[in-house]
């Protein structure tokens, strides 16, 4: 029998480094950046103005104030784009836009706020000091730096930044393919008619959603019948085009398991972990396809993927850091556990709490009780009992 860790371990080594390609940057949010990415220009790329106001000699306006406002000609407009851009000559003033270059000669900028506004000349109420609003030539990114390190993980400023310095497209591992397969002749889809004896298929829902979440493609094959010989023709049609196979359902020790079956001496190998939900698991290659068989109740399946497959697929991805973050919180209420297992109770943690409170009972089939909770209280092997009040480690789910 498995540990947890030591399943997990086993997982992330079926799942290989996913390739490095070229994609446009309105294609990379959420991936992960495979190579340094160098400024190709400077940001700013040259001296302008922070502010829409008047481009000055410092020393022309230092006597300025609301009582003894200045008055100086405007010898010239510079609108944002502008090229052909005169000097500033001593005792006049250039009206200029935000991001206009600074005219040679200018080296401080009065805002707009601070003039009467004018176009032919201008009255200044207030002194200013050299530099203001100005944007030097690459104060932000100097030219050739590398402003974005591999293993990145591209969030809308980081794509900014890519933009900004001229980058049309990153080098980024490629969100991987995942086939999501849910098993189970008694499975009709939500939205039908329920017939006696039949159940609404959620798994696949849930698991291709928790693939998507992470920048994954998922592929759903739903309502595979028990029957060997067509599982694994729906799996052979979908292989070569698959980064990784998971299943959910059909592995237990009982009758009818068709993934096991299916499965069984074609490079999958059914284990035990030791963990609560969630025992019976399996993973291996068929034809040289990774494949992880999850148990088919939603709560088990929903955590194993959440502890063996989402850190597996991350780390494929080449995410830096691959779990999710953890805390401790003293346990509202007495909870039990089996002495032999580490077991993951759902609870409900918010911002502020000293507590956690426990969500449900420990049932695998208690999804209501998932879908409230936003933590994981982790119960490790050999203890049996938490008393309310003490304290208990969490993986904090949002």
């Amino acid at each position: 029998m498995f540990t947890a860790q030591e399943y997990r371990a086993e997982v992330a080594a079926l799942v290989p480094p996913l390739p490095v390609v070229s994609r446009p940057l309105a294609r990379c949010l959420g991936l992960v950046l495979a190579e340094d990415v160098t400024a190709g220009v400077s940001l700013p790329p040259f001296d302008n103005s922070a502010m829409d106001g008047y481009a000055v000699r410092a020393a022309d306006v230092a006597a300025a104030s609301a009582e003894h406002p200045v008055t100086l000609p405007v010898a010239d407009d510079i609108p944002a784009g502008r090229v052909d851009v005169r000097p500033l000559a001593p005792g006049t003033a250039h009206r200029i836009m935000t991001g206009a270059p600074l005219p040679p000669g200018a080296d401080a900028i009065v805002q707009v706020e601070l003039t009467d506004g004018g176009t032919e000349n201008v009255r200044i109420d207030a002194a200013v000091r050299q530099g203001l609003h100005i944007r030097r030539l690459g104060e932000d990114v100097a030219e050739g730096t590398v402003v974005l390190p591999a293993g990145t993980v591209l969030h809308p400023p980081q794509l900014g930044l890519a933009a900004a310095v001229g980058v049309g497209d990153l080098p980024v591992r490629r969100p991987p393919r995942v086939l999501v397969l849910s098993t189970g002749s008694e499975l009709v889809a939500p939205g039908e008619p329920l017939p006696p004896g039949h159940i609404y298929e959620s798994n696949s829902v849930l698991l291709a959603a928790a693939v998507e979440e992470i920048g994954g493609e998922a592929t759903v094959l739903r309502f595979v019948p028990d029957d060997v010989e067509r599982f694994r023709a729906a799996i052979a049609e979908h292989a070569a085009d698959a980064d990784l196979l998971v299943t959910s359902g059909g592995v237990s020790a009982g009758a009818y398991e068709v993934v096991k079956d299916a499965l069984t001496g074609h490079g999958v190998d059914f284990v035990r972990v030791a963990m609560q939900p969630g025992g019976p698991q399996g993973l291996g290659r068929m034809d040289g396809l990774p494949v992880v068989t999850l148990p088919g109740n939603p709560v088990s399946a929903a955590l194993s993927f959440e502890l063996f497959v989402r850190p597996a697929l991350l780390g494929a991805l080449g995410h830096p850091v691959v779990d999710r973050p953890r805390a401790r919180a003293k346990a509202a209420a007495t909870m039990t556990s089996p002495a032999n297992r580490v077991q993951y109770r759902r609870g409900r943690h918010d911002e502020g709490m000293v507590e956690v409170v426990p969500v449900g009972g420990p049932g695998s089939h208690l999804l209501a009780s998932f879908a409230a909770s936003n933590c994981l209280i982790e119960i490790p092997e050999g203890v049996v009992e938490i008393l309310a009040g003490a304290e208990v480690d969490l993986i904090l789910l949002d």
